[in-house]
């Protein structure tokens, strides 16, 4: 009953932040993070349906729900990053939210040993690697939320920005998340056991009123980097793009090398 109960209160909170970053057009800045609460949205009310008339259904429905939230987190966790060089993206090369994309999959592909340590033994070795997976993008969440947090003075953003408040909810529900996954880990299925699960649903519901709240709010006006932060990235930008000009060429000089021999 409780857990139909948060499903429904969860429900309700994303409904009214869809609606919420329409009222205050945060779609048109942020549209990956607003698709992925229509996503979610949808997906969690599809699950509650089929979990009501379908109660064994196929797990590999939830392996799929899986791929897709993780590969829209994914999205979020890009558009957040770029975002947050708004003030200078005018100065950047085209397509240099391509090398935050990378720079984001590698990070992930580091965290993928790391995931590893807490996955439960009695798992099979497939559901081992999708919890693994998912397991992988929520420390990403949590990474993100902390280095933006932590780098706030710096990338000119604080608590009143749309793209800091963003990744407080899903570090918040991230941290919840991991936290109840090392305790599985570490005991057996029983009520202890469903009590965590419910804590994460908990998290996840605290995220989304936080959300709302946030959205309510009328966003602070953004600062500007400084002077040396600004030449900073601009410099980084310019040696990438340098950088892939001159691996190109090379490619070309030697594809011509081979056609003359």
């Amino acid at each position: 009953m409780f857990d139909s109960y948060l499903t429904v209160c969860g429900l309700v909170a994303e409904a009214v932040v869809a609606l919420l970053l329409l009222r205050t057009r945060v779609f048109r800045v942020l549209p990956a993070f607003f698709v992925y609460v229509c996503w979610s949205l949808a997906s969690d009310a599809f699950f509650l349906m089929v979990q009501l008339r379908f109660p064994n259904a196929p797990y590999a429905l939830y392996e799929g729900q899986m791929v897709i939230d993780s590969a829209m987190i994914f999205a979020v966790l890009v558009e957040l990053a770029w975002s947050v060089l708004q003030p200078v993206r005018n100065s950047l090369p085209k397509g240099s939210w391509i090398g935050i994309a990378i720079i984001i999959g590698l990070a992930g592909l580091l965290l993928w040993p790391v995931a590893g340590l807490t996955v439960p033994g009695y798992l099979t070795s497939e559901a081992k690697n999708f919890f693994r997976f998912y397991q992988t993008f929520a420390i990403l969440r949590v990474l993100v939320f902390l280095g933006m947090a932590g780098f706030s003075q710096v990338l000119a953003i604080g608590w009143r920005n749309r793209e800091l408040q963003i990744a407080t909810g899903l570090g918040f529900y991230s941290i919840v998340s991991l936290a109840a996954t090392i305790v599985h880990s570490h005991q057996r299925i029983g009520t202890q056991y469903h009590w965590l699960d419910e804590a994460v649903a908990i998290s996840y519901f605290g995220a989304l009123a936080y959300w709302v709240l946030a959205f309510a709010t009328k966003e602070a006006e953004r600062r500007n980097f400084t002077p040396q932060m600004q030449e900073f990235l601009v410099l980084v930008g310019s040696t990438a793009r340098t950088s892939r000009v001159a691996l190109r060429d090379m490619v070309v000089t030697k594809s011509r090398r081979k056609d003359h021999q």
